[in-house]
């Protein structure tokens, strides 16, 4: 199975490629439950907790400026695939169109189906970080998050939430999904945070 799907990074990549890591030649689909069926004409994003609640549609987030991105994605469960194509909105882009009270520390990102994750806000505000509506030049497929998912490229992708709709900014931690049933409260990848230390 190695061989045939994954194989092992060359020397070439050791800067791009952490610890444990193997380069997968497809895109692999890993899901917890259901796929929801979500259409963008009922689509709907909340922003809520410690911040000025607002919910976005489809047609604000298309208002949104528009940026493409190439990024590294790095799954938990070993595997990495190398300059992945996006077009979405920049997560700073979006938070120019929200109000947060500057004690939130930390969000927790909601999503169709029921799935939650968190993240420190200090790694939700970076550069590299948006949400994503097309992959490779065509409309987000449903199983790899469709209609929009959040990508934070420097964090394993069980933290790039799919089927986003919603961030609950909060003044201290909660645990997401995973991350109550064992993954690392951050996951980051370089430091192998695959399992949680408590």
């Amino acid at each position: 199975m190695l061989g045939k799907f994954f194989q092992k990074p060359g020397s070439e990549y050791s800067d791009r490629v952490p610890p444990g890591q193997h380069l997968t030649n497809g895109f692999p689909v890993l899901t917890y439950g259901q796929t929801p069926e979500v259409h963008r004409e009922t689509w709907q994003f909340r922003v809520w907790g410690s911040a000025q609640e607002v919910t976005f549609t489809w047609e604000d987030f298309m208002a949104m400026p528009q940026s493409n991105f190439t990024a590294d994605f790095h799954c938990v469960t070993t595997w990495s695939k190398l300059d992945v194509q996006w077009t979405g909105v920049k997560v700073l882009d979006f938070m120019k169109q929200v109000e947060v009270d500057p004690k939130a520390a930390h969000i927790m990102e909601h999503c169709y189906g029921g799935y939650t994750t968190n993240i420190a806000i200090e790694d939700f505000l970076r550069e590299e970080n948006f949400f994503a509506h097309t992959l490779f030049g065509e409309p987000l497929p449903a199983d790899h998050g469709g209609p929009l998912r959040l990508v934070v490229p420097h964090l394993y992708a069980w933290k790039s939430a799919k089927w986003i709709n919603g961030l609950e900014f909060l003044d201290k931690e909660e645990l997401g999904f995973w991350e109550r049933n064992g993954y690392h409260r951050r996951g980051e990848p370089w430091a192998v945070e695959r399992y949680s230390d408590r």
